[in-house]
Parts: C-alpha cells; structure tokens; sequence
C-alpha cells in the first residue's frame, strides 16, 4: 500500500472509533445519566491521544523536525493545515459573532477564507519551492540580508505570540467550563495538551496531531448541527434548508418588534433598557461626587456582611462587586458611557440584531449590526491580508512533497475550511431559533435547566448568561435575555435539548480547534528563535542536533511565557486575533509579495516596508483601542471609524509604498537576486 494509503486507514479507523466512543458514552448516559464525567472523559482521552501521537512522532531529525521530512501527502496537509486555521476563536467565536451581529459577522468568514486565494495564488508555491524552515529564512534568503532575518523575526514574533495568547486564553476558558476549575488552572491544563504535540517530535508530530485534531472538530460541529437540524424538522442536513430556517426566525422576530405573539410585551421591556440608560446618564452627569457615592455604599455593604457572618459566597459576591468599579471617576466617565451605549443598542436595536451582554467591554470590536460599510470592508481586508501573512500556516506549506503538492493542499485546506464555515451560519440560526421558540413568553420561576447551570458556573459579576425581570412580571421576554456570545456553540446541544455527550464532544472540538493553532504557533516561535536568531546569527558553527535541542527548550519557554500573560485575562479574544493578523499583514505581507514578483525590489526596500507597515500598525493599534489609548492617556482616535483590530489596513499600503518608493530610490539588485527570483517563479 501507498504512503497516502495508509495515512487514510489509520485516519479513518480513528474516525471510526471517534464516532463509536460517542455512541458508548450515549448508552451509558441513557443508563446511568448525565454528567459532567461525559466531558471530563472526552477531554482527557483527546488528550491522551495528542500525547501518543506526540510520542510515536519524536524526532531529533531537524530536516523532520522543522519540515516534518516534506512527505506529507496533499490531502493530509490540508487536513492540518484547515486545524492549524481554525482556531479557537472560529470555533467558539465565529458562530457567537453570527448570533449577535447578523450578517455582520461575515466578515471573518469572508476574510478568513479569501485569504487562502491569496495563499494559492500569491504565496504558497513559492514558499515550497525555497524549502526555507521559516519565514524569516524565506525573506532573508530572497534578499540576501542579516537585517531583513531580524525585521521578519520581530513581525513573526509579534503576531504569533499574540495569536498564540489568545489561543492559551481559549483553551483556559473551555476547561474552566466543562472541568470545573478557575481559568488559570485551566490554562496549566491546556499548556500540559499543547506541550504533549509539539514538545518531542516539533512539525511531524504536530502535522499528524492536527491531522486527528481535524477530525475531532469536525465531526464535532458536523454532528452537532446535524442532530441540532433534525430536532428542528429540518433533516439531518441542515444546510440545505437554510433559508427555511431564516424565514421561522424572520418570523419571529416580526412578532417581537411588533408585540404580538411570543413577543408581547416586548416594546415595553425595550423601554426598560432606555429607562437604565437614563439612569447611567445621571451616574454619569454627577461625576465625580456619584463615584464616591458608589464606591462608599459598595464598600458598606461588604462591611455590613462581614458583620453579620454572611456566607463566604455572598460577600465574595460583594467583594467582586466593589472590585468592579472603575479605579477613578475619569475611568468611570468612560467605562459608563460604554455600558449606557450598549443598553441604548439593546433598547433600539430590532430583535434580529443582537442577543449579548449589555456590558460587553470587547463589544467596540465586533461588527455591529447597521451600516457600517468602512468597518465592514475594512476588516475583510485585513483578515484576508493577514491571512496570507502567517508564518505558522505558509510554513505548513513548505512540508510538501513539491510545489505540485503545495498547491494541491492550499485547494485541500479551503475544502476541509468550507465544511467548517458553511456549516457554523446554520449552527448559530438554529440556535437562536432553538431559543425564540422556547424562552419569550416562558415564567423565570420554569427556565430550563441550562440556563441555570450556566449561570452557576460563572461568576455574578462576569455571568455567561443573565436573565432580567425587565417588567417584573415574572416573564421572561426576549429583551430581558443576556448571552455571551462566545457561549452559543458550547451550550448549543443544551438548548436544542440533546443528549449531554453531544456537550462533551462539542468540548473536545473546541479543545482541539485551540490546541491545534496553538500548536502551530508555539512552534512557529521556537523554531524562529532557534534556527533565525541562535543558528543564523549567533552560532552558524553549531551542531544542527543542538539546534533542534534548544528549538524544544524555547518552545517549553515560549509556552510559559504565554501562559502566564493568558492567565492575566488581556482582554476580548476576537479582538486580540484582529490584532494578530494586523500585525502579520502589516509586517511581511508587502515584503513576500513583492519578494517574488518584483525582481526590482531591493533589500533596504524590505527593511523600509517591513518596519513602515509594523511602524503604522503598531500606533494604530495603541492610538485606536480604548485600553490600550488609555495606558498612554490619550482618547481613543479611530481613522476612517475603522476598529482597532482592523489596524492592517492602514499598515499594508503604507508597506507597499514605502517598499516601492525606497526600493526605487536605492540601487537596482545584481544579476544573482534577479536569477533567484526567476528561479524562484519557475513553474
């Protein structure tokens, strides 16, 4: 049998005894019931998985170590490269950002597909063909230079370890929910997974593990919408009924706009939200003498409960209440403005656009429902540029056998990434139909047993899921309704009322989407650090087994390091990946695609374009984010209305006008950087 053969067997006997593992634990659940031992077993025995895989894949081969011996056959690398893609931010918040914003948040799917064109077309072969092991090594080989290795180093560095923050962040969130554990120690847990991948065996054991990883996903957002779309009436293949689906929930959103059917009393709970906006308006008009006020009560009532032995859980309540203020009135000037704008939205907003958390502080970077075109276009470009920009997914590339193959597995990974993507818009509308048609109208006294358990497993001050009286009335209306939208995927088999190992192995799913980037970036990193840095520049005489030894120590380092920084909590995650393609766009895309197409480009056109689109990037970023605008004491100034996580489309163009005009201005190339460039294109 054949190389590819034998990978199709294994892969599909495991495939095979993903689906009979799942069909056991139903039995049992059907026997003894229910629990949260369903998820604790699918999320450790994944792992175990991981770890074999991991073991049988060791190697201290660098040529197998970094470019996992370029045998990996076309298909299997678009397995792994579509798990190395989808990360945990498409699989938790991609269908939360459909659910919440509409159309709107398209976007990502638009963004993040596109950019796999460019991959093909622009990008990919051409990585193959140089068989470099990183991306620093690609550009610096293309134009001959020291200094352009240590530019690619520094954009590699700041866009990967961002992304691989966010990932670590994910991966503790999903543990903290379904093990039960504070997100720090979900974090160590999550490390522990990431490490058992890509710690022994470097890029072969993390091909073959998100090859599996792939799988678990997949099947996990496959079944799940499935069986979602059968509960519903609509087949077992929900996709195709798409629009049928999108006519109930129109429907229903009719009846709540206009007060009728489950929607009575809608207006009126509405209105609630404008009467609390009012009220934050008057916090805010009597500053700074209402902060002190605030805070003197806050503190009396903690005090008040110590003095009365109160349980621990409640004055911890309190505690995290009075922790919750602003620091000063200043920052609560602006933190209450955020909050009086969300609840305006929520008051004004018609039923179709958003279910979410009033107080959502990540909620200034998610596309909001509305005409807001520039910021729409704006964040399409910049994730489609960023995605043609990430050392971690065009290195995957250089794995190939060929260039052949190269281009094969780019068509590949948008076939395993379109299984994902058109499946996850159904997944979201049938969520919120699962709960239009279930919750408006229904008595708070008789909420189904999800709600409850969510809200159990999070904290009063940062809930998952809130439910007001708006009217208090005893009912609940769709109005009074608060979810998180990162949680629409986990609790998507609760609220269609599915057996709970459907839950677990959605867990697992979302576990090996953030793994499995997670994996790749941390290796990315590593080898950057040890190839680029320590056996280019330091130590061109050292032994290529001590370069692989200190690639597996950095790795280990690199992943402390990002855990610690996760563990602090930086902030929305969707965000943070915003800023992770930014960074990578701005960075190397103006540099690679001029690289290969313009035989004219210079080396100190590289460097200009390089450090201009990080330079613009960089400022934007810090200029446009309340957060991070804050830390600098400035007001936060967008350019154009365009989100701070879409800063690459302003770094992008300045890169390749800077890159243009220096490279002009310098002396033209020799004869050899021309002939490698020619080289380079050959079919």
């Amino acid at each position: 049998m054949s190389r590819s053969a034998i990978l199709a067997l294994r892969y599909a006997c495991f495939t095979l005894g993903l689906f009979g593992f799942t069909g056991v634990l139903y039995l049992l659940e059907r026997r003894y019931g229910g629990g949260a031992w369903i998820a604790y077993l699918f999320l450790f025995l994944t792992l175990a998985v991981y770890a074999v895989i991991g073991m049988l894949s060791r190697t201290s081969n660098p040529h197998e170590y970094y470019l996992a011996g370029q045998r990996v056959p076309a298909v299997f690398n678009g397995m792994a490269t579509a798990a190395d893609w989808l990360s945990a931010a498409s699989f938790i918040g991609l269908a939360g950002s459909l659910f919440a914003t509409g159309y709107q948040g398209l976007a990502y799917i638009v963004g993040w597909t596109g950019g796999f064109c460019l991959v093909a077309v622009l990008l990919a072969p051409y990585v193959r063909k140089m068989s470099r092991y990183t991306i620093p090594d690609f550009l610096a080989s293309r134009y001959d230079s020291g200094a352009v290795r240590i530019i690619a180093v520094v954009a590699t560095m700041l866009c990967s370890f961002v992304y691989l923050v966010a990932q670590i962040q994910g991966v503790g969130l999903i543990a903290a929910h379904f093990i039960g554990v504070d997100v720090s120690v979900g974090i160590v847990f999550g490390l522990a997974g990431i490490l058992v991948c890509s710690f022994l065996g470097g890029m072969r054991a993390v091909t073959w593990t998100q090859v599996a990883q792939y799988v678990i996903l997949i099947v996990a957002m496959l079944l799940t919408v499935s069986l979602v779309g059968h509960r519903a009436g609509l087949g077992w293949v929900p996709q195709l009924h798409y629009g049928q689906v999108y006519q109930r929930v129109a429907a229903l959103e009719a009846d709540l706009r206009n007060g009728s059917g489950r929607g009575a009393g809608e207006p009126q709970a509405r209105a609630a939200y404008r009467r609390a906006a009012d009220v934050l308006q008057q916090e805010i008009d009597g500053l700074p003498a209402s902060w002190t006020a605030q805070k003197q009560r806050r503190m009396q009532a903690v005090t008040a409960a110590r003095e009365r032995n109160a349980s621990l859980r409640e004055i911890g309540g309190l505690q995290q209440f009075l922790d919750a203020l602003p620091a000063s009135p200043e920052q609560a000037r602006r933190t209450w403005a955020r909050e009086r704008d969300a609840l305006l939205r929520q008051a004004q907003a018609p039923a179709s656009t958003r279910v979410g958390r009033p107080d959502a502080s990540g909620d200034s970077e998610r596309p909001r429902g509305g005409a807001d075109t520039i910021n729409f276009i704006a964040l399409v470009m910049s994730l489609t540029l960023g995605t043609a920009s990430l050392p971690h997914i065009l290195t995957r590339y250089a794995t190939a056998p060929n260039v052949g193959s190269a281009r094969s597995a780019v068509g590949w990974t948008l076939f395993f990434i379109s299984l994902f993507y058109l499946s996850v818009p159904v997944l979201a509308l049938l969520v919120k139909l699962a709960l239009m048609e279930s919750l408006p109208g229904r008595s708070l006294a008789h909420l189904p047993d999800w709600i409850v358990q969510w809200q159990q497993a999070t904290p009063p001050t940062q809930p998952l899921v809130r439910v007001d009286d708006l009217l208090h009335d005893g009912i609940l209306h769709w109005a009074g309704l608060a979810m998180q939208p990162d949680m629409v995927v986990l609790a998507a088999p609760e609220i269609a009322g599915l057996p709970y190992v459907i839950t677990g192995l959605i867990a697992a799913g979302a576990l090996a989407a953030a793994l499995s980037t997670a994996d790749g970036l941390l290796l990315t990193i590593a080898n950057v650090l040890s190839h680029d840095v320590y056996y280019k520049l330091l130590a061109s005489r050292s032994s290529a087994h001590r370069q692989v030894m200190l690639s597996k120590f950095l790795l280990l380092g690199v992943a402390l390091a990002a855990a610690w920084l996760a563990s602090m909590n930086g902030g929305d995650i969707l965000f943070i990946v915003g800023a992770a393609f930014s960074l990578a766009a701005s960075g190397l895309f103006p540099a690679l695609v001029l690289g290969v197409f313009w035989e004219r480009m210079t080396t100190r056109g590289a460097v200009a374009a390089m450090v201009a689109g990080l330079a613009v990037c960089v400022y934007y970023l810090f200029r446009a984010h309340p957060s991070f605008a804050h830390v600098l004491h400035l007001a936060p100034q967008t350019w154009f209305r365009v989100a701070a996580g879409s800063a690459g489309v302003f770094g992008v163009p300045v890169g390749f006008v800077v890159g243009i005009a220096a490279s002009l201005c310098d002396t033209p190339p020799g004869e050899v950087m021309r002939e490698r460039v020619r080289w380079m294109r050959l079919p």
